[in-house]
């Protein structure tokens, strides 16, 4: 993954883009940089080797857009709208997320390194091959998500909610920190170290009912 933006393959092609995002847009080898919006509409865009750098979005909504090879660093979402957003080999760097709803979203071959997410809902979302790398993950919804070959490395999850989640070869061993508020049996999916399971064990044995005492 590109750690700076000259370092992607399509950085000369570049346009810079400082506008407002439209609905329906269609935002191909553009340079987003340092654009702040609250509110409106970029709903049903197609985002396409494209870069998003230094941007604010507050409650802006970019519902049902696509995302395929964008490069987005440095950038606010508050409040946004990614509600059946599509993603596709893309990458967010050193991004804050904040009360986003993403439910219903597809992401594909996606990389987050040092992001904090908090209170982000992600419901029904299918995430593939999706890697949180360094990043926070607060009151973050995955409940009736699938997590495919996801993996936390070097990430926290803080009351994460895994409610009727579908969990395929998921990848906690490199969490630094696992706490859910429920769905804990989705676990069942995934993959942790002994000392973790360790961790893990007086809250599992408390969400399946087993009490856990000397004689």
């Amino acid at each position: 993954m590109a750690e700076e933006l000259a370092d992607l393959p399509y950085a000369d092609a570049l346009r810079p883009y400082r506008e407002a995002l439209e609905a329906e847009g269609d935002y191909d080898t553009v340079h987003v940089d340092r654009v702040a919006a609250e509110g409106g509409s970029a709903a049903g865009s197609r985002f396409l080797e494209a870069a998003v750098t230094d941007c604010s979005f507050a409650e802006v909504s970019l519902r049902g857009s696509r995302f395929n090879d964008v490069w987005i660093s440095g950038t606010r979402l508050t409040g946004a709208s990614l509600a059946g957003t599509d993603w596709l080999d893309s990458a967010l760097l050193g991004c804050s997320l904040a009360g986003v709803e993403a439910y219903g979203a597809t992401m594909r071959r996606v990389h987050l390194r040092r992001c904090k997410l908090d209170s982000v809902n992600l419901r029904s979302a299918a995430l593939h091959e999706v890697v949180f790398e360094d990043c926070v993950l607060r009151d973050v919804d995955f409940q009736e998500a699938v997590l495919e070959k996801v993996s936390f490395p070097g990430s926290r999850l803080e009351r994460a909610r895994l409610g009727r989640a579908t969990l395929k070869k998921a990848d906690l061993r490199g969490a630094l920190g696992i706490d859910l508020a429920d769905g804990w049996d989705a676990l069942r999916g995934a993959l942790i170290t002994p000392a973790q399971l360790l961790d893990l064990a007086p809250a599992l044995a408390a969400a399946l009912g087993i009490t856990v005492k000397d004689r």
